[in-house]
């Protein structure tokens, strides 16, 4: 075994160890993605003075707030991009943003609201 995979294989074994420490510790790492606008990291260039161009990561403004639902009398804690919080108060409240946008977008922890929702409408008419 050449020295060089031998560092490559203890490297490795470091980094499991130190990424178990974290997620032992409740440090999970989550996709920089909103939970239901779908709004991602973007790749780009970042370009100097001198027109050098050098790689850069375009990341959402993600917030972890609570979004109430009229409907349901419950709060959801959602990592959402402030695009999302500004949309969700134009169309008023989160019962409305979930039923008016199409489930392509949203995440699977939304679409379960999203259908607790049209359930819970549907039973009130």
């Amino acid at each position: 075994m050449s020295i060089v995979n031998y560092i490559h294989k203890v490297l490795y074994k470091i980094h499991i160890n130190l990424w178990l420490k974290e997620f032992k510790k409740g440090k999970k790492t989550m996709a920089r993605k909103c939970n239901l606008t779908g709004k991602a990291v973007l790749v780009g260039n970042k370009v100097s003075h001198s027109n050098r161009k050098t790689k850069k990561r375009f990341l959402p403004n993600l917030q972890e707030t609570s979004l109430s639902s009229d409907i349901l009398a419950s709060s959801f804690r959602m990592r959402v991009s402030t695009n999302a919080i500004r949309s969700i108060e134009v169309n008023g409240g989160l019962d409305n943003y979930l039923i008016s946008s199409k489930n392509d977008n949203l995440s699977s922890e939304a679409l379960s609201i999203k259908k607790r929702i049209k359930k819970a409408f549907q039973s009130k008419e």
